[in-house]
C-alpha cells in the first residue's frame, strides 16, 4: 500500500482532538526488542497472579503483527483524567474508602472506545484502509505502544507519564493498515526520582520500572479473587478499590491541570464514601450504585471484603456490629475478611483499655 500524502497525520490530531482526545502519537505496529522477553518472564516468575489472561494471550499481546499482521500502524491516544483535587486525601479519613481516581466517574472503556470507532471509521472512509480499535481490556502492551508513540515513558511505577498530563492519561489504540510516519519515541525522563517507589503501602515496586503485582492494591483490590494474605491486608488501610499512592508521588504531576471531561468528574458518592454505608451492601444494591461504573465488575463480595479490611485497618469499634452480622456472610470470602477484621478491631479495643 502507498504511504498517503503528508498531511494526513495532521488530519488524524486534528479529527482525534475534536473528538476528544488530548495525546495522539503515531509508531510502527511491532514490538520493541524487549517487550517480548520481559512479557515472558514477568508470566514465568507468576507475577501475574490471578490474571490468566495474561497469559493464554502472551502471542498476541507481545507483538501487534501476530495480534493483527496486516497492521502497519498503531496510532495511539490518550485522554486526560488528572484530578482536580488531592486524590489521595480520603486516605487521611479512616472511616472512608479510598478509590482510585480513574473508577469515580463513569467506566473509561465505554467513553474511550466510543470514540474510538468514531475516530476509526472516519479514518476507514477517507483513506479506503482497515481499522481496529483497542482498549485496555484487549491484549495489546498499550504503554510500550504509547511510548514508542511519543505519548510518554514508562516510569518506575510501570505506569505512563507524561509530561504534558502527568500519570494520568487513559490510552486506547487504532491499528491500521496505512503504513504512517512514526512520532519520535519518548525518552525516559524518571531520572534518579524514586518516589513513587517509596510512596507504595505493599512494597510492590522494589526494583525501579518492575512490578510484584500479586502485592500491588490495584491487583489485589480488583482483580484477585480469593482471600489476602494478612501482612498484605494490613498494609491496605482504606483503599477498597485500587490505589494511586504510586501515581500521585509523581512530580510530573505538577504540570496538568485537572481534566475537563464531565464523563469522568468524581460522583460524589465515590469521591469519599463511608464505609458503614459500604457495609449494608447486599448485591442489589451495590449493582444500583455502582451502574456504570468499572467497580460493579468486581461484583459485591470482592468489593465487601475490600471494605471489611479498610473497617479493621481502621481500629474503629464502631464498627463491630456491622462486621459481626457480616461473619455471618453466605459469602466465604466475606466471612473471612470479617473475621479478621473482628480480630483487629477487638485488638485495637484491647489496646486502649
Amino acid at each position: 500500500m502507498a504511504r498517503p500524502m503528508a498531511d494526513t497525520r495532521s488530519a488524524i490530531r486534528e479529527k482525534a482532538r475534536n473528538l476528544g482526545f488530548d495525546a495522539v502519537g503515531f509508531a510502527p505496529a511491532r514490538a520493541g526488542p524487549d517487550d517480548k522477553s520481559n512479557l515472558t518472564r514477568f508470566l514465568g516468575e507468576n507475577r501475574h497472579g490471578d490474571m490468566a489472561w495474561m497469559a493464554t494471550t502472551e502471542d498476541r499481546r507481545a507483538d501487534p503483527r501476530v495480534l493483527w499482521p496486516d497492521a502497519r500502524t498503531v496510532i495511539s491516544l490518550g485522554v486526560s483524567y488528572a484530578p482536580a483535587v488531592d486524590p489521595l486525601a480520603p486516605l487521611g479519613h479512616p472511616d472512608q474508602g479510598a478509590i482510585s481516581v480513574y473508577a469515580r466517574g463513569r467506566d473509561y472503556h465505554d467513553v474511550l472506545k466510543k470514540r474510538l470507532k468514531a475516530l476509526a471509521r472516519w479514518l476507514a472512509e477517507i483513506n479506503d484502509c482497515e481499522v481496529k480499535v483497542f482498549v485496555d481490556t484487549a491484549p495489546v502492551m498499550e504503554k510500550p505502544a504509547a511510548q514508542r508513540a511519543g505519548l510518554g515513558w514508562q516510569g518506575k511505577h510501570t505506569n505512563l507519564v507524561s509530561r504534558q498530563f502527568g500519570s494520568w492519561l487513559f490510552l486506547g489504540e487504532v491499528f491500521t493498515t496505512l503504513d504512517l510516519a512514526s512520532d519520535t519515541p519518548q525518552t525516559d525522563l524518571c531520572g534518579s526520582c524514586d518516589r513513587c517507589q517509596r510512596a507504595c503501602p505493599t512494597v510492590a515496586l522494589p526494583i525501579a520500572y518492575e512490578i510484584e503485582a500479586t502485592r500491588c492494591i490495584s491487583y489485589l483490590t480488583i482483580e484477585h479473587k480469593g482471600d489476602i494474605p494478612a501482612d498484605l491486608m494490613a498494609r491496605m488501610g482504606n483503599h477498597i478499590y485500587g490505589c494511586d499512592d504510586c501515581l500521585a508521588a509523581c512530580p510530573w504531576n505538577k504540570f496538568p491541570g485537572p481534566a475537563d471531561e464531565p464523563a469522568f468528574f468524581p460522583r460524589i458518592e465515590l469521591t469519599a464514601p463511608l464505609l458503614k454505608d459500604l457495609a449494608d451492601l447486599d448485591d442489589a444494591a451495590f449493582r444500583k450504585v455502582f451502574a456504570g461504573s468499572p467497580i460493579k465488575r468486581t461484583g459485591r463480595d470482592r468489593f465487601l471484603r475490600n471494605v471489611l479490611i479498610a473497617i479493621g485497618n481502621s481500629g474503629d469499634g464502631a464498627f463491630a456490629d456491622q462486621v459481626r452480622r457480616l461473619a455471618g456472610d453466605a459469602s466465604p470470602l466475606v466471612r473471612t475478611a470479617a473475621a479478621w477484621a473482628l480480630e483487629c478491631l477487638r485488638q485495637g479495643s484491647d489496646s486502649t483499655d
